[in-house]
């Protein structure tokens, strides 16, 4: 499928995107529902996230020939097959986006992503829908299997309600155990860091549980090393909200400030986290994430940096000291069930214990095949009388 259209970010906090079709011309109809999102308080992260699933349906659209309010459920049906059967495109390393389709790298798009391309889709009809300016039609319909049966008949009422309606083309995403870094893999990345920020931010990250775009937000009058808090802009909130964090991180902070003291700005607004290239900008998410991947390359290792945030939520949670509840308000977590995912043995931990099973197995089995005296003998006396080698 050419990779045709874009998605350019125009730095207008009116109008943070827009999805530009092959010609470049703005597709108003995306326009119109980025909008209802930012009239709905989602985040600028939000708003692109969205915009990518899009794109990514007005391709296929612009491949086919299709105008996007006259797609029925024959496109949507045939667009989540390619999702799952054609698999992500190769793209090429100068970026240039040809009209000539790019080979498939043979790995198809994860549940989770096909899961929420449904999702959004969806609710982007309804909105045209609604607004009579789409098709009367939704394209990617809710799943009516179970429209004979009575509305939530098995829910239980001591459980939180969840709105378990599901789109019909939409996969099942399993549950999948978060996957946190091993220590002896973490202080190999954690030497291998270049830099004093970069040991700050690993720091911080694996000490308060935040998310990447999360420490990215503090300021530099958001720290108080006397206290050992640091402030964030909580990702779905935007509420800014202290974090305690550990004092490592903060050494290392301290040391990153004096490294950086005549290049960045000064002031209780400035950012507290900065390029190290010259000139100096605010440092943003892809820059950490590439960092980091340099950084796992040098030490071949193969953990992301969001998994320092499941590190951290399973050492809080692994603490018989810290309540749960605790570890929610850290993590900011809306639902404790969301914090109890935690409670989950790590894959590493299992192993190690099943094989320390194994091991105490094996040793009982080598105990019960030795010889054992008759009954009535006490076999400390066998010892004195034969000695204990003879046996």
């Amino acid at each position: 499928m050419p990779l045709v259209g874009e998605l350019l970010e125009t730095r207008n906090r009116w109008e943070p995107y827009r999805l530009l079709d092959p010609s470049g011309e703005v597709v108003e109809a995306v326009t119109l529902y980025f909008r209802d999102l930012q009239a709905a308080g989602r985040a600028e992260a939000t708003v692109r996230s969205y915009g990518m699933d899009l794109l990514r349906w007005f391709r296929f659209l612009w491949a086919i020939e299709v105008p996007w309010d006259h797609a029925t459920r024959v496109e949507a049906r045939d667009f989540c097959r390619w999702l799952l059967i054609a698999g992500k495109p190769i793209r090429s390393r100068n970026g240039d986006q040809g009209a000539a389709a790019p080979a498939s790298s043979g790995k198809s798009y994860a549940e989770s992503v096909r899961a929420h391309s449904e999702t959004v889709l969806r609710r982007f009809y309804d909105l045209h829908r609604d607004a009579g300016s789409g098709p009367i039609l939704n394209p990617f319909p809710l799943d009516r299997s179970r429209r004979g049966s009575r509305a939530n008949a098995h829910h239980n009422p001591m459980e939180i309600f969840r709105n378990e309606r599901t789109g019909l083309y939409r996969p099942r995403v399993p549950t999948r155990i978060p996957r946190s870094i091993p220590d002896e893999e973490f202080n190999e990345i954690f030497a291998r860091l270049p830099s004093h920020r970069d040991r700050a931010l690993v720091a911080f990250y694996v000490s308060t549980g935040a998310r990447a775009s999360e420490l990215l937000s503090t300021s530099q009058g958001g720290v108080d090393p006397g206290r050992q808090l640091i402030s964030v802009v909580r990702k779905g909130t935007r509420l800014v909200q202290e974090l305690p964090a550990s004092t490592d991180a903060f050494v290392w902070l301290r040391l990153y400030q004096v490294e950086m003291q005549e290049l960045i700005p000064n002031g209780r607004r400035q950012p507290l986290w900065w390029t190290l290239r010259r000139p100096v900008r605010p440092l943003t998410y892809h820059a950490v994430h590439r960092m980091f991947e340099r950084v796992n390359e040098r030490a071949s290792t193969s953990a992301t940096l969001h998994a320092l945030r499941h590190t951290a939520a399973y050492r809080m949670a692994e603490d018989p000291a810290l309540p749960l509840t605790d570890v929610q308000f850290v993590l900011g977590h809306a639902q404790l069930t969301t914090t109890q995912i935690y409670l989950t043995p790590r894959q590493e931990d299992v192993i190690r214990r099943m094989l320390a099973h194994h091991a105490e197995q094996t040793r009982q089995a080598a105990r019960r095949s030795e010889p054992q005296p008759a009954p009535g003998y006490r076999p400390e006396t066998l010892d004195v009388l034969f000695g204990s080698q003879s046996r």
